[in-house]
């Protein structure tokens, strides 16, 4: 029985020594961990305070770039407003100017350019159009003569026979020099009433025409049936037609005598070709 008490009494002093050795280490590990956790703690608030020193300078500095943009901004707000007034004044002053003032100023400038270099020439005793006429290409030249021409005397084709005769007489009459002096002589000899004639104004027998406004009107008619002569309508050539004349002259003869007598003589032509004429 004694033996038995014994043994639970050591199994029992064996239990709650190992009771405290457990209590031991745990309050061991508490104690440890709270000088660790003061020792963070005391760490955090020595770092906070470095922290928080840093941030109140990247807080000014934050705010001086702040105020140095806003600046820059103000600048550049104040600068585009310049701009658009002096963009808003330059649009009223050409809203106010004539519709052809470009074409113009440009047409002074060139104007402008020209006698410059007429003078120098004239300074160098130079031909002024033999030097212009030396920085142009001759193709250029020939371009601008033939717009020039078609825009003096544009050809709207065929309307109607008073269009075309007024436009034939302009041609012939752009060519002629008006004589001032005989105009003023003839208008004194005759007298206003006569030179200026009405429909009760006798004519005939008053005007006498000199020679050589005849011979010039002759020499202008000439022209015009040379002229006619060179001009031919564009035919096109039928390689497969009867081959019936010996020259140029020939065909066309061949072609007149069958446009009128073609439909009389076309049994007469074919007997021929076959050999049966009588």
């Amino acid at each position: 029985m004694n033996k038995r008490r014994r043994s639970c009494f050591q199994k029992a002093f064996h239990w709650s020594a190992g009771l405290l050795e457990l209590a031991f280490k745990v309050l061991k590990k508490v104690v440890c961990g709270r000088g660790t956790i003061i020792r963070i703690k005391t760490m955090d608030a020595s770092t906070a305070g470095s922290s928080s020193a840093a941030s109140g300078t990247s807080s000014n500095l934050t705010k001086l770039d702040r105020l140095k943009r806003l600046r820059d901004l103000h600048s550049k707000r104040n600068e585009a407003r310049k701009l658009n007034h002096q963009e808003v004044l330059e649009e009223e002053r050409r809203a106010k100017l004539p519709s052809n003032y470009e074409a113009k100023k440009r047409k002074a400038d060139w104007i402008l350019a020209e006698e410059d270099k007429k003078g120098k020439c004239k300074d160098a005793g130079e031909d002024y159009d033999r030097m212009k006429l030396l920085d142009e290409q001759a193709d250029d030249l020939e371009r601008l003569n033939r717009n020039r021409a078609r825009k003096r005397n544009p050809d709207e084709g065929f309307s109607n026979y008073e269009d075309s005769t007024i436009r034939q007489h302009k041609r012939l009459v752009q060519n002629m020099k008006v004589d001032q002096a005989g105009y003023e002589e003839e208008k004194e000899k005759l007298g206003e009433e006569t030179f200026y004639a009405s429909r009760n104004t006798i004519v005939h027998g008053v005007h006498v025409d000199k020679e050589e406004n005849i011979d010039r009107m002759v020499a202008d008619l000439n022209k015009q049936i040379e002229k006619k002569q060179k001009y031919s309508r564009r035919r096109m050539h039928n390689d497969e037609a009867d081959i019936d004349y010996i020259n140029e002259r020939n065909m066309k003869f061949n072609k007149k005598l069958e446009r009128f007598y073609g439909q009389y003589t076309s049994e007469i032509k074919q007997n021929l070709e076959r050999g049966t004429a009588i």
